[in-house]
């Protein structure tokens, strides 16, 4: 009796995942909290932009031009509020006579010059405090000059004078450097800070990082030309453009796990179709153990 040769059993066939049955494991449902979560946070950031560019109570029209005492506007050391930038404030106090500098690269309608600047020394402190004031302008170096030295020579003659001061606060134009071949003391910003450290008799010393800009002029010189700021827009454009910037984060990081969770499944999609193609076509030893079988 001749026996029929046993047909081999074909393998069970194995179907793929679909992307839903991955997304769903445990795995990747953990990364997905995760990545709520840190999309959550940049949402929040988003809508914290969001809320500071928009003012929803902007100062009245034409509040910087009603004069404010100066230690109601802003405290020694502390940064000017945007919405205070050139508020005109009044302040008294008695001139330190030894310094009254010169700044070069000062504009008039134009025209360029020099402010003569001192430090004056602010009457009623608890503490030693001290601003520095642009007291006027002129287009020449020699009067420039000349009327430091003349506000040097009155001060040193009544030391004690109070003066009063009235002009736009003004912050810090930041540190300079001198053009090239100029004395290495020439000032072509305004900066308390870069003041500071020319000035005499500060041990111990608040010092205002605004400036007074007077609104009339101190000495032998003409009046600086400070007119009123531009009404402010009560729309920040660069805090919505940051907002904008945070909600693109907080989409890519659920795009991130998509995208993660995508890659997986297609990867374990190929590995699947390439054991079931290796079992469906035998290498050439298999074929030749198949054949000697039969």
């Amino acid at each position: 009796m001749t026996s029929t040769p046993a047909t081999a059993s074909a393998p069970p066939q194995v179907f793929p995942p679909t992307l839903r049955e991955v997304m769903l494991r445990p795995r990747w449902i953990a990364l997905l909290a995760f990545s709520l979560v840190i999309a959550g946070a940049l949402a929040w950031l988003g809508q914290w932009q969001l809320g500071r560019a928009v003012d929803t109570s902007p100062p009245e029209p034409g509040q910087t031009e009603l004069v404010r005492p100066l230690a109601d506007v802003v405290q020694p050391g502390d940064y000017l509020p945007e919405p205070l930038v050139g508020q005109r404030v009044d302040v008294s106090g008695t001139w330190v006579a030894s310094d009254f500098i010169v700044v070069s690269s000062r504009y008039n309608d134009d025209v360029e010059g020099y402010w003569v600047t001192g430090q004056l020394r602010v009457a009623g402190t608890a503490e030693p405090t001290s601003i520095a004031v642009a007291t006027g302008w002129t287009s020449d170096r020699d009067q420039a000059d000349a009327a430091a030295a003349r506000l040097q020579a009155d001060a040193e003659a009544d030391p004690t004078a109070v003066v009063e001061v009235t002009g736009r606060l003004i912050s810090d134009e930041g540190p300079s450097v001198p053009p090239a071949g100029a004395d290495p003391q020439t000032l072509v910003k305004m900066s308390p800070a870069m003041l500071l450290g020319r000035w005499h008799d500060t041990d111990d010393l608040d010092v205002y990082r605004q400036y007074v800009a007077s609104q009339t002029a101190i000495g032998p010189l003409d009046a600086i030309a400070s007119p009123a700021p531009d009404e402010r827009s009560r729309v920040n454009w660069l805090n919505i453009f940051y907002a904008a910037e945070w909600a693109i984060f907080a989409g890519f990081a659920l795009y991130l796990w998509y995208r993660l969770a995508r890659d997986a499944w297609e990867k374990e999609v190929e590995d699947l179709e390439d054991e079931q193609f290796e079992t469906e076509q035998p290498g050439p030893l298999a074929a030749e153990a198949a054949e000697s079988r039969d």
